[in-house]
């Protein structure tokens, strides 16, 4: 089952990419301009391109040297750290707040317990990632944006401006919500595209790409899984949280299969407790999301909530 799996994926992520590809067929200019360098700080940025059945080219590389160049830069905890204790779990958390009323005084609570703690992350909406940044500084523990969230239908240049901008804020790392509808629309060139060019963005920062898994057939969550790693990104990841459902143990083992050992997997959406996350790494995440993140690394209760 794993082997056939993987064959799907490969198959998914290749016509993709070779529709893409097709597009490019009489043009003098093979260079794809999407994977020149990002902007230094200063420069005027080119504006982005928006994803569509005729606009959009791929990098001849991308698929093999950006989604390598993304796990070297973001994702060394690939290789899974010993679980002994709760608190054990700490490195593979993102202590999460993304509600759109969160105030200074809980982001400033959240990275105190991101640094008390030692949680990898502290993911926080974009208009929030300057004050985080400052907040964090001095501490090993990232700033993370949410980019097209929570719904994912956001424009590519939209996606790709916002990802610019967490980026200049202070934002180490991208969480972007896959488009949805065009996914289950079965336009898988405008996925690739839109994913693309929110990792081209971000640069040299890693992206982890939000599946919405919960309202996602089976074969949406392989195609989208496969469409990511095509389009460069670090991570897979189930659930923003704010749609249906959330992480499952058998989700993460499946976005496993389908992205293999050089993407990350990560599981948020109703991972509340120790046993919560411990079943999410058993299956394959190496990255949580939760904003429960303290009860998890304590044995306590994370309280109702999705997220």
């Amino acid at each position: 089952m794993p082997d056939q799996l993987d064959e799907l994926a490969a198959i998914i992520a290749e016509k993709a990419l070779l529709r893409l590809r097709a597009q490019r067929v009489g043009r003098e200019e093979a260079t794809c301009a999407a994977s020149a360098p990002a902007p230094r700080s200063g420069t005027p940025a080119e504006a982005p391109k928006e994803c569509n059945d005729g606009g959009c080219a791929p990098c001849e590389e991308l698929a093999s040297c950006s989604a390598r160049e993304m796990y070297n830069i973001g994702t060394a905890r690939l290789t899974p750290l010993a679980i002994r204790t709760s608190r054990d779990l700490a490195p593979y958390i993102d202590h999460t707040l993304l509600k759109p009323d969160a105030t200074r005084e809980e982001l400033t609570r959240l990275c105190e317990e991101a640094r008390k703690y030692g949680f990898a992350t502290v993911c926080v909406n974009s208009g929030n990632i300057a004050l985080v940044r400052r907040l964090l500084e001095g501490s090993p523990v990232k700033p993370i944006a949410v980019v097209g969230f929570p719904l994912g239908a956001a424009g590519t240049g939209a996606k790709a401006f916002e990802t610019r901008e967490a980026v200049r804020a202070g934002a180490q790392e991208i969480d972007m919500v896959i488009n949805i509808g065009q996914l289950k629309a079965k336009n898988y060139a405008y996925v690739e595209c839109d994913i693309r060019e929110v990792v081209q963005a971000a640069k040299p920062h890693p992206v982890k790409v939000i599946l919405e898994t919960g309202a996602l057939a089976r074969d949406e969550k392989v195609i989208g899984c496969a469409l990511a790693k095509a389009a460069g990104a670090a991570f897979v990841k189930t659930s923003t949280g704010f749609g249906p459902g959330g992480a499952t143990a058998e989700d993460i083992a499946l976005m496993r299969q389908i992205v293999g050992d050089d993407v990350g997997v990560k599981a948020s959406g109703g991972v509340r407790t120790t046993a919560d996350a411990q079943r999410m790494v058993e299956a394959g995440a190496n990255r949580i999301g939760a904003s429960a993140s303290v009860a998890i690394v304590t044995g306590g209760s994370g309280g109702a909530g999705k997220y």
